[in-house]
């Protein structure tokens, strides 16, 4: 029995269908609609999760979002479709509160993961957001925005945290240093890619053998990741 119910939003039913099939092999639940209208007549405590186009007829992926986010006060993880890839799209999605960006063309085994990743990364019974994310001996607790490693308290700057729970939350996800820039710093403040090398390379030392786990994918960004 699928012990997660998963919500698909897209005005294309074809991808709504294929979607639907491949999420069903893996043992999740799928509903699909095909405008953001109907998603406001659902209940979404039904949810764990909702797969949600940006581009749509009517109402926007974006529009919906933060319906949801502020007039709905919910906060139900929410995956971005889209075929919008630049900066201020990207900074728009997560200041409405995405917990992911897939970008089309994407590949079904990508969608398969990307769901799963952030499924795992959420509790049931109504909570939407783990308090804490545990990497082996590292915790890094959302509400009190502190980070352990084997019990012992790390000293990060609220940036280092922020850079640090980007990527954990996100485990295997490359984010290039605009992306970094975007969903860690304020839009008025002027930050550099050198900035951001500088912070992560102070939030290595101070993570120590978990430092190694923040990899850079030369060209494309960073991520972390333990089995790469």
């Amino acid at each position: 029995m699928s012990k997660y119910n998963v919500l698909i939003v897209d005005d294309e039913e074809d991808i709504c269908e294929i979607l639907k099939f491949n999420l069903q092999s893996e043992n999740i639940t799928v509903k699909t609609l095909n405008s953001a209208e109907d998603v406001l007549n659902e209940s979404l405590d039904d949810y764990h999760l909702i797969l949600l186009d940006v581009m749509m007829g009517g109402m926007s992926g974006f529009q919906l979002a933060d319906k949801i986010r502020h007039e709905l006060n919910n906060d139900i993880p929410i995956i971005f479709l889209t075929a919008k890839d630049t900066e201020n799209d990207l900074l728009t999605g997560f200041n409405i509160g995405a917990d992911d960006y897939i970008y089309k063309p994407f590949s079904i085994k990508e969608v398969g993961a990307r769901v799963n990743a952030v499924l795992k990364r959420k509790s049931l019974g109504g909570e939407s957001k783990l308090d804490v994310l545990k990497v082996k001996d590292l915790e890094l607790d959302a509400n009190k925005k502190t980070v352990h490693i084997d019990g012992e308290l790390i000293g990060l700057t609220k940036t280092e945290y922020e850079i640090l729970s980007l990527l954990i939350s996100h485990e295997e996800k490359i984010y290039s240093r605009d992306d970094i820039i975007a969903h860690v710093w304020d839009d008025n403040t002027y930050v550099s890619s050198r900035t951001v090398d500088v912070h992560i390379t102070r939030l290595r030392k101070k993570i120590n053998e978990y430092g190694k786990y923040i990899r850079n994918k030369s060209g494309y960004g960073y991520c972390f990741a333990i089995n790469n």
